[in-house]
């Protein structure tokens, strides 16, 4: 593998113990939005997460509870784990065989989770995802 993968694994990761950590410090749990309550965003155990009482964000919010963050980290794991495998594959000029394939593939994948963190101070312009014609 090279540095430059490594790198951009690294970043990925520790962008992922983040959001994990944030989730679980809120508890791990599936928030709701009950429709006799317009505006108030419950956790698992009916208690009130927080109210936000304009209307739309607090669907948008309770969708994003910390449960599906935790789903999402779980599967992002398991995409860059699968990169890992091959990473070293990755390169600006690969070759024509599956693994290479797969390789550049799985590192467009993992290039457009970091860009989802392309303001963090440790993000690096050329961990942009490559496109080809």
């Amino acid at each position: 593998m090279t540095d430059h993968n490594a790198g951009l694994m690294a970043f990925v990761r520790a962008r992922l113990d983040e959001e994990e950590r944030i989730a679980r410090e809120a508890g791990g749990d599936s928030w709701r939005c009950p429709p006799e309550q317009p505006g108030e965003i419950h956790d698992r155990t009916g208690s009130i997460a927080f109210s936000l009482r304009t209307h739309g964000y607090d669907r948008h919010i309770a969708r994003q509870d910390p449960a599906y963050t935790l789903r999402r980290v779980e599967t992002s794991r398991v995409l860059l784990d699968e990169y890992a495998e091959v990473a070293a594959l990755d390169v600006d000029r690969p070759d024509d065989g599956f693994a290479s394939g797969r390789a550049v593939g799985l590192g467009f994948v993992v290039r457009q989770m970091a860009a989802e963190h392309a303001h963090h101070r440790d993000y690096q312009v050329k961990w942009l995802p490559r496109f080809s014609h």
